[in-house]
C-alpha cells in the first residue's frame, strides 16, 4: 500500500489531500489527489514497483486522434492504451516510450465537447531526451507542431534544446542527450 504512506507522509509533512485513497470511478487504479501550495492538483496512482516514479502527465487535447498522431509521428511515442468512457463523456489515450508499468506516459484526455481549453501560466513544458534536436525540430514542423524556439544550443551553458507547441498549444522541449548528461556532470 505505498499510495497509503505516500499519503500519510504528505499529511503530515501538512499536505492538502482532496482525495483520500480509493479506486477510481471507471476502473480498479487506486487514486489519491492532492495539492500543492500553489493550488496545482496531482494525482498519486498506485502501481507496482518500477524504477520511474513519476507515472504519467495528462493533457486536455481538443481533439484526441489528432493529438495522438502527433505524438506519435513528430515525437515517436507508441500509442498504449485508448479508453473510452461515454458515461463519463471522455476517452483518453496514453501515449510513451515503452510499457506504462515500467515508464512514465503521457495522458491525452478529450472531455465530450470540449474543443479548446485555457492553458493558464502556470505550466511550463515537458523535456524530452532526443539524440538530435535538429531532427525533432522536423518531425515537429513535419506533423503540426510550431517551433517556439528553433534548436541549437542555449547561451552559457551550449546544452542544445529546441521547443514546440503542439496542435492544442501545449509546450514541450526537446533536449539534447548527451548536453544534457553533461550538464549533470
Amino acid at each position: 500500500m505505498l499510495k497509503i504512506k505516500s499519503v500519510e507522509l504528505i499529511k503530515a509533512k501538512g499536505g492538502k489531500v482532496t482525495r483520500e485513497p480509493g479506486p477510481a470511478k471507471s476502473g480498479s487504479t487506486i487514486i489519491a489527489s492532492v495539492e500543492d501550495p500553489d493550488g496545482y492538483t496531482f494525482e498519486l496512482l498506485e502501481r507496482g514497483l518500477s524504477p520511474e516514479p513519476l507515472c504519467q502527465v495528462m493533457l486536455r487535447v481538443g481533439d484526441l486522434d489528432r493529438a495522438i498522431n502527433f505524438y506519435k509521428k513528430a515525437f515517436g511515442m507508441e500509442l498504449l492504451r485508448k479508453r473510452d468512457y461515454p458515461e463519463y463523456k471522455y476517452t483518453y489515450a496514453l501515449m510513451g516510450y515503452g510499457p506504462e508499468d515500467k515508464n512514465p506516459v503521457l495522458e491525452l484526455t478529450y472531455n465530450y465537447g470540449i474543443t479548446d481549453y485555457d492553458k493558464g501560466n502556470g505550466y511550463a513544458q515537458i523535456a524530452i531526451g532526443t539524440d538530435d534536436v535538429y531532427k525533432s525540430a522536423e518531425a515537429i514542423k513535419l506533423y503540426g507542431g510550431k517551433i517556439v524556439l528553433e534548436p541549437g544550443p542555449l547561451p552559457g551553458i551550449n546544452t542544445k534544446i529546441t521547443a514546440c507547441l503542439d496542435p492544442d498549444g501545449w509546450k514541450s522541449v526537446f533536449v539534447d542527450n548527451v548536453d544534457f548528461m553533461k550538464e549533470l556532470e
